[in-house]
């Protein structure tokens, strides 16, 4: 398969669709951990219930942070207009390097397989896309030391 403004629609649909996927699965995970904190039974020793609610209170928390993270990734990924054609590695831009590293410059999602490519979903902020931001076609870069050109850039 060719990279195309299509893939792109469907890497970014595909993208949107994992983040959907992790916020359900934290909002589960947190009402999870609260149930298990009002369902512990007061035993008549004290400790053990305390104990058991303070760490359903911290898996509670804990799934917060993880679920306001990915509602801040959702967010910024819903920025990207995929639909979008760039000159210069950006956010949004799908790049591809003479070593057959694919880049998403997206949100931070990590390296997925989609359509038989091995591609790394990234925010801007991450070293890869510090590597080849602002960079166009036939631009030489380095990435894990190993050097490379961007041959396309959607």
């Amino acid at each position: 398969m060719e990279l195309t403004l299509t893939f792109k629609s469907r890497l970014f649909e595909h993208c949107k669709n994992e983040i959907e996927r992790r916020i359900a699965n934290f909002q589960y995970a947190m009402l999870d951990a609260q149930e298990s904190a009002n369902s512990e039974d007061k035993s008549s020793a004290g400790d053990k219930y305390e104990t058991g609610r303070a760490m359903s209170q911290i898996a509670r928390d804990m799934n917060a942070k993880q679920l306001q993270a990915a509602k801040l990734e959702l967010s910024n990924l819903l920025l990207i207009n995929p639909t979008a054609a760039y000159i210069k590695a950006q956010k949004g831009a799908l790049v591809q390097t003479s070593s057959n590293q694919t880049i998403f410059i997206a949100t931070s999602i990590g390296v997925i397989e989609f359509d038989g490519f091995k591609i790394a979903v990234v925010s801007p902020e991450a070293p890869i896309a510090q590597a080849i931001l602002n960079k166009g076609i036939g631009d030489e870069i380095s990435i894990a030391q190993k050097k490379s050109t961007i041959s396309i850039i959607l």
